[in-house]
């Protein structure tokens, strides 16, 4: 990886993750028949939109990018990252277990994280993807 990246840091991407949920709840509260579908959807593509940012990384200042590539994430690899969340989510509507579920995976992926030399939670290991600062473009 280039020297131009600087790999975020824990508290950035949990807050950034936070409001991405937050969103997410909004869409399931908001569009009643479709919400659902919409939060799934928005929560396995978002790090693929804005140059590889989701809303919650685009407020924050993260973008997610390929690491042997640095190029930004693609819905694809946005598909793969975000995947073992997605498959929690699936499971949210099950009253207690899908709730415990999710709790589980976020708590997993959390921990990963935080054991990980190159910051990587199981979501960037399957996608070959990191999350690094996406500094303000300056102006001449």
């Amino acid at each position: 990886m280039s020297g131009d990246f600087q790999k975020a840091g824990i508290l950035l991407r949990t807050v950034s993750k936070i409001l991405d949920f937050i969103i997410i709840a909004a869409a399931a509260e908001v569009l009643p028949k479709a919400g659902f579908l919409a939060g799934l959807t928005y929560l396995l593509i978002g790090d693929g939109l804005f140059d590889g940012r989701s809303l919650g990384k685009k407020i924050i200042g993260l973008r997610v990018i390929v690491s042997e590539k640095n190029t930004p994430c693609t819905i694809r690899e946005s598909f793969l990252r975000n995947s073992t969340f997605g498959i929690g989510f699936l499971f949210y509507k099950i009253i207690w277990i899908g709730w415990i579920f999710i709790l589980i995976v976020s708590v997993l992926e959390f921990i990963i994280l935080l054991g990980s030399k190159d910051k990587m939670r199981l979501g960037d290991e399957i996608a070959k993807t990191i999350v690094v600062e996406s500094p303000a473009k300056k102006e001449i």
